[in-house]
């Protein structure tokens, strides 16, 4: 078996339905095998599975281990050379199965690579990132990468005819070499949500690898369709989650600047919060919401 895709879903049956039929319709040029992990959905996301796709091997959880949990049960009970990463709410594009595949036959230094994410009007999506570091953080949370890239990619001025070396690969269509998964380590499951493919990506590069984005393969990814049904639970999550990267490869003490960092970026956006009445009222509820999960951080913060 050359291709072991791997997709945990939650609660998203119509977005799933569509990305497997994206599958089986552009296919990669190699044997695969297509591995659903349901998270405890509510919805009936099993039973389409079932109904509609019965070649796909189907796996209902009882509770949601997160992430990483769903994605670890399929990828030790699949036996694909290579592993994809896809999340639930993407559609493969013509080739971009075969062009990940190609690109790890070809180039045997590369232990990872990800596709090229578009958004739903064809434009392009941030899909690798800088690795996760106290500046970067930093940089980004004052919004200051629309001055200067330095916490994200300038990717609207790359060459998307040529694959290109990166840090962070995102993990709604990563593939990786299952024998380096052997070497590193699968997911970390303790990561219930966000920052566990930073964690495997800088993993791979401490292992000698190296990651890239491939833009031949390309993905559209809606994004955020289940995180967004509880989004200030998630948002917690996402800083939980990138204190606990700083804590385990930084130490402790940058984990403390960077929770630092956080307090007062924070404090900093609810001092200027009042100012978003001066906003139009879509962007007004957008900016109060952020505004409400930011304070909600403020306050667990201590314990994170």
């Amino acid at each position: 078996m050359k291709l072991a895709i791997v997709i945990v879903s939650w609660n998203t049956s119509d977005l799933l339905r569509r990305c497997l039929e994206t599958v089986f319709i552009y296919p990669p040029n190699a044997p695969f095998e297509v591995w659903v992990v349901d998270n405890d959905s509510q919805d009936d996301s099993v039973a389409m599975v079932r109904e509609h796709f019965p070649q796909v091997h189907c796996l209902a959880n009882d509770h949601n281990p997160g992430f990483a949990g769903g994605n670890n049960q399929a990828i030790a009970a699949s036996s694909g050379e290579y592993v994809l990463l896809l999340n639930p709410d993407t559609e493969v594009k013509p080739g971009a199965l075969a062009a990940l595949v190609d690109f790890l036959d070809t180039h045997p230094a590369a232990g990872a690579a990800g596709s090229m994410l578009l958004n739903p009007d064809g434009s392009l999506q941030p899909s690798c990132y800088p690795m996760l570091t106290g500046p970067r953080e930093l940089w980004r949370m004052l919004n200051l990468d629309g001055i200067w890239p330095v916490g994200e990619y300038h990717m609207h001025h790359w060459d998307t005819n040529q694959p290109r070396q990166v840090e962070v690969i995102q993990g709604a269509s990563l593939m990786i070499r299952r024998d380096l998964l052997d070497r590193v380590g699968l997911l970390d499951e303790s990561y219930f949500m966000y920052t566990e493919e930073v964690d495997l990506c800088y993993r791979i590069l401490q292992a000698g690898w190296l990651l890239y984005w491939v833009p031949q393969s390309q993905v559209i990814h809606y994004g955020g369709q289940s995180t967004r049904q509880v989004a200030a639970e998630m948002f917690l999550h996402l800083y939980g989650s990138k204190i606990q990267f700083f804590r385990k490869h930084y130490g402790r003490f940058t984990t403390t600047l960077y929770k630092c960092t956080l307090g007062l970026t924070s404090m900093l956006r609810l001092a200027l919060s009042p100012l978003v009445w001066l906003r139009p009222a879509d962007i007004r509820r957008t900016q109060l919401a952020l505004a409400r999960n930011y304070f909600q951080l403020l306050r667990v913060l201590p314990r994170l």
